[in-house]
C-alpha cells in the first residue's frame, strides 16, 4: 500500500478516546465504523473500560496485540503528543488527529512538538483540528457528527477535499440530500503533516476519483502546490473554491484553521496557469463537478439548444454566448430531415423551438440529430415539463440518448415538485441537470476550458 492508502483502505482502527457517553466525540467516531459496518478490526482506546459495543477495549495502543494501521486521536489536545508517541512505538502507520486547541488558536508549539513526534517515527498524518476521512467505499468514517444529523452520499466519483470541516460536513449533508455521489471526503485542519498538494497527488492516482473538488483558505507550499497540481490537472480536472478573498475574510482564516491566505488575485492566476479550474461559489463547485465526472470532453464550442418553451431559448442563447461558447449551426441535410418529420410551426433553427405541444418523440428526433451532426459539440435540452403533451418518458428517452451520445449533453428544467422528480431520475441515469440556463451555460464553459 502507498502512504496514504492507509488513510482510506485500513484492515485495522484504533480509536484513541473511544467512550460510552453518547455526547463524547469518540463515542460517535467509533459508533460510525460499527454501523458504517467497516469490515477492519476496530479497537477502542480508553483505559477506563474493558469493552464497548461489544468490542474489548485497550488502555493504549500499545496494548493491542493486533498491527493497527490507522489510528483516530480524539482526546483533549495536551495529551495528544502522549498518545502519538505510543502510536510510534506501536508502528502505527497512519493518525487522523481531530483534536482542536493547537496552531488555530495560538498554540504552535503543542503542534510542532505533534510534528516532531511524527517524523520521527514516520507516520502519516491528517489534522490536526479536523473531522478526518469519509470513504464510502471502505466505509472509513471518522467524522463525530451522527448518521442521523448528517447524511453519508453514496459510491460515486467526485473528491472533496476541505481545509474546514464544517463546510465540508454540510457539503457532504447537502450532496446526500440531492443524491450527489462521492469517491472520497477528507477535512485535513490546520495541515500539520499531510496538506492539500499531497492529498490531490494522491487522488490523482485514485481509481475511483474521476474529478477532485477542494475548498482551500491558504496553501501550506506554494511551490510544491503549483507543480503537483500541474501534472494532476493534465490527468483529471481539479475544482477549487477559495476562502478568505477580502481583507476580513483573510484575518477569518488566521483564526480557523492558522493559515495564512494570500492575495486572491496571485492565487486566482496561479491556479488558471496550473490548469485548475476556479469555482466562485458551493453550488457552481458541484455544478462543474457533475458535469466532468459524467460528460466527455467536447471537440468545440458549438451548443445546439433544443426547447419547448421560446423564452428559456433565449434566456439559454445569451449566457452561452455570454460565458465564451457558439450557437451550433447543424448542418442542411440535418435540417431538412428534420422539416420533413415535425409540423410546420417548430422552429427548425438554434434553439430548436419544439414549442408548446412538443412531445417526447419531438425530443427524441432533435436529440438524435443533434448528436449525429458533426456541426455540433454540445448540446443544452431545455424540457418544461408542465406543458400537457410532455409525458414523463421523456427522462427515458434523455437518458436513452445520452447514454449513448459521444457529446456533452445537459439538461435545463425549471418548475416544481413534479418538475424535481423528473429532474431527479434524469440525473440518477448520469445526465446532469439544472435549474437555470445560467448554471448550465457556465459548466459547458468551464468543460470546453478543461478540454482545451
Amino acid at each position: 500500500m502507498k502512504k496514504l492508502d492507509y488513510f482510506f483502505q485500513p484492515k485495522s482502527v484504533a480509536v484513541i478516546g473511544a467512550s460510552r457517553n453518547p455526547k463524547k466525540v469518540g463515542h460517535v467516531i467509533l459508533r460510525n465504523f460499527i454501523e458504517g459496518k467497516f469490515l477492519g478490526k476496530i479497537y477502542p482506546i480508553n483505559p477506563n473500560a474493558d469493552e464497548m459495543f461489544g468490542l474489548k477495549a485497550y488502555p493504549s495502543v500499545t496494548r493491542v496485540p493486533g498491527s493497527i494501521d490507522l489510528a483516530v486521536v480524539c482526546i483533549p489536545a495536551p495529551i495528544v503528543p502522549k498518545a502519538l508517541d505510543e502510536c510510534g512505538r506501536k508502528g502505527v502507520r497512519a493518525v487522523i488527529i481531530i483534536s482542536g486547541g493547537f496552531r488555530e488558536i495560538g498554540n504552535a508549539s503543542l503542534e510542532e512538538d505533534c510534528q516532531k513526534i511524527i517524523r520521527k517515527y514516520g507516520m502519516s498524518a491528517i489534522g490536526p483540528n479536523c473531522i478526518g476521512v469519509f470513504d464510502p467505499y471502505s466505509e472509513v468514517d471518522t467524522f463525530f457528527l451522527p448518521r442521523y444529523k448528517l447524511e453519508r452520499p453514496g459510491e460515486g466519483t467526485i473528491a472533496f477535499i476541505s481545509q474546514s470541516g464544517a463546510l465540508g460536513s454540510v457539503v457532504l449533508d447537502w450532496m446526500a440530500m440531492k443524491n450527489y455521489k462521492i469517491s472520497k471526503f477528507v477535512s485535513y485542519g490546520n495541515a500539520m503533516d499531510v496538506d492539500e498538494a499531497d492529498l490531490i497527488e494522491h487522488l490523482a492516482n485514485d481509481p475511483t476519483t474521476k474529478v477532485i473538488c477542494a475548498y482551500f483558505e491558504g496553501v501550506k507550499q506554494g511551490r510544491k502546490f503549483y507543480d503537483i497540481a500541474m501534472k494532476v490537472s493534465k490527468k483529471k480536472p481539479i475544482i477549487v473554491l477559495k476562502g478568505g478573498i477580502t481583507s476580513e475574510g483573510k484575518s477569518a482564516v488566521s483564526s480557523h484553521t492558522g493559515s495564512l491566505a494570500g492575495e486572491y488575485e496571485i492565487f486566482h492566476a496561479a491556479m488558471k496557469q496550473s490548469g485548475i479550474i476556479t469555482a466562485e461559489n458551493l453550488e457552481e463547485l458541484f455544478d462543474f463537478a457533475r458535469v466532468f465526472a459524467t460528460q466527455p470532453k467536447p471537440k468545440g464550442n458549438r451548443v445546439q439548444v433544443i426547447t419547448d418553451g421560446g423564452g428559456f431559448g433565449v434566456l439559454a442563447t445569451d449566457w452561452i454566448i455570454g460565458n465564451g461558447l457558439r450557437l451550433a449551426k447543424m448542418d442542411r441535410a440535418t435540417i431538412g430531415g428534420l422539416r420533413k418529420r415535425y409540423p410546420p410551426h417548430v422552429v427548425i433553427k438554434n434553439p430548436l423551438d419544439l414549442t408548446g405541444d412538443a412531445t417526447v418523440e419531438r425530443y427524441r428526433l432533435a436529440m438524435e440529430a443533434a448528436a449525429a451532426d458533426s456541426n455540433v459539440d454540445m448540446i443544452a435540452v431545455i424540457t418544461l415539463f408542465q406543458i400537457p403533451t410532455l409525458t414523463a418518458e421523456i427522462t427515458d428517452v434523455v437518458s436513452a440518448v445520452a447514454g449513448k451520445c459521444d457529446k456533452p449533453l445537459i439538461v435545463i428544467a425549471a418548475g416544481g415538485r413534479f418538475t424535481e422528480v423528473l429532474k431527479k431520475s434524469i440525473e440518477d441515469f448520469g445526465t446532469p441537470t439544472f435549474s437555470y440556463p445560467e448554471k448550465a451555460a457556465k459548466a459547458l464553459a468551464a468543460l470546453y476550458d478543461f478540454g482545451r
